[in-house]
């Protein structure tokens, strides 16, 4: 089902759909996102409102349509996707970056309020992964996937890109009943880019 994450009434549409189709809901994910290249100086309150609307409203709009179903799972669990950049400094990206803390910090206030309803609450914050949106943006450049790969050596300590299912994997894991005495955790999957 394709949505807008800036729509309330779209994540009630979605938590329904998933609730009448597959009976019940047990796991939320949010991972959709927007990205701005602006400098903090520069930014102007129409690019913040958006970027907020997308990367902190747009996820609470599917926490607060969801938490019903996931309380009476009674082990629910929400996985926010959040960004190594959310506790590391650039340039460029302060919109974006700003978003993603505060979503480290939604989490952890999330989880506390709902660790009586037996519902966890974390975030994995990814580092460079070499997507299809990665892809494509050095295809329109003219960059070959060689060249892609060797520009993000000095962003991990491993000195290489994530594969999406590196990242899919730790998802996973903090969503299911093995991770079940974990909330309110911050999980960095980045390749060790936030002690560099």
């Amino acid at each position: 089902m394709a949505a807008n994450v800036t729509d309330e009434q779209a994540a009630q549409s979605a938590v329904s759909r998933c609730i009448t189709e597959r009976g019940g809901l047990h796991i939320l994910v949010n991972n959709a996102s927007m990205r701005n290249h602006s400098a903090a100086a520069d930014a102007t309150a129409d690019e913040w409102h958006a970027m907020v609307s997308v990367n902190l409203v747009g996820m609470s709009h599917y926490c607060r349509a969801a938490l019903p179903a996931l309380r009476l799972s009674e082990a629910g669990s929400i996985v926010n996707v959040s960004s190594c950049y959310a506790v590391t400094g650039r340039r460029g990206m302060a919109l974006y970056d700003a978003t993603k803390a505060a979503q480290l910090s939604f989490t952890r206030t999330l989880a506390f309020e709902e660790s009586p309803h037996r519902v966890r609450v974390n975030a994995v914050c990814p580092g460079s992964t070499l997507t299809d949106f990665q892809l494509s943006r050095a295809q329109k450049a003219g960059k070959s996937v060689d060249q892609l790969k060797n520009e993000r050596k000095d962003t991990s300590l491993m000195g290489r890109w994530a594969s999406p299912e590196e990242i899919a994997w730790p998802i996973v894991w903090l969503a299911s009943s093995e991770a079940s005495f974990i909330t309110g955790t911050t999980l960095m999957v980045d390749g060790g880019l936030h002690i560099m």
